[in-house]
């Protein structure tokens, strides 16, 4: 029943993609996964260790620092909006956007469901609970460090591609810390998960956000290409530098056209 009680929770933020279809991935993204810790912590407040307390805390830390990020890039960055413009679709049938509007509410459940099969088991903790708490936590600080880094780089010279800082090693370290902290979800609640549903919402939630993530980099290496593909130097960073994973030698998935998002 608070698994039910949760997607609707989600189902609820993410219908401001109604508004603009956008926000069903993005503000609706972010300030659901934010609702979605803070509502464990008040279902499971009675035997709330201090560890899945901090987990909870993380994932509303991750989600409102998502969530405002977007929603200042959407408020001040007319170079945002333009690439949104481009890149989304505009023309979505009030069916396709509720499909997607639950599509998206289901994803971001299963994407926490680790965490809340690890309270529902009644909040037993144990090392690789805090293992996952640490990752999550990597990835927020390496997802923050790099947009950081990225705005200031843009700032000093908005018309050059990134390749400072974080982006020396990963052509999109955001994105890559995006992939740690649900990492790290997963791992907080890997040995809770007893039974198939359990492993099969999980597995759902994590290859379905790493396959966004995959998708993402594809768009951003695409409007890249489109933008700096002339630059020898752009082409130089592109040969040398992995587009997603650090030390990984994939260096482009442009050609694999199946990462749509």
């Amino acid at each position: 029943m608070q698994y039910l009680v949760m997607f609707f929770i989600a189902l609820i933020i993410c219908s401001i993609g109604f508004r603009k279809y956008v926000w069903f991935i993005s503000l609706g993204y972010g300030f659901s996964i934010a609702a979605l810790g803070i509502a464990m912590i008040f279902f499971f407040r009675r035997y709330m260790s201090a560890v899945l307390l901090c987990i909870c805390l993380l994932l509303f830390i991750y989600g409102i620092r998502l969530g405002g990020y977007l929603l200042i890039s959407e408020l001040k960055l007319s170079s945002y909006n333009a690439a949104m413009k481009k890149e989304i679709k505009s023309d979505v049938t009030i069916v396709g956007k509720i499909l997607i509007w639950i599509t998206c509410a289901l994803l971001y459940t299963l994407q926490v469901s680790p965490v809340f099969f690890r309270l529902s088991n009644g909040g037993e903790t144990g090392v690789t609970t805090l293992i996952g708490a640490v990752i999550m936590a990597l990835g927020i600080v390496l997802e923050s460090a790099a947009d950081i880094q990225k705005t200031m780089a843009k700032k000093k010279n908005p018309k050059r591609f990134v390749d400072t800082g974080l982006f020396r090693i990963v052509r999109c370290p955001n994105y890559f810390g995006e992939v740690l902290f649900w990492t790290g979800v997963f791992v907080s609640g890997v040995t809770a998960l007893h039974g198939p549903v359990r492993w099969i919402c999980a597995l759902l939630g994590y290859v379905g956000i790493i396959y966004v993530m995959f998708s993402g980099a594809r768009r951003l290496e695409m409007r890249q290409n489109r933008n700096y593909g002339d630059d020898p130097e752009y082409q130089k960073y592109v040969k040398t530098v992995p587009i997603l994973i650090p030390f990984v030698p994939l260096y482009s998935v442009e050609k694999y056209s199946f990462l749509v998002a």
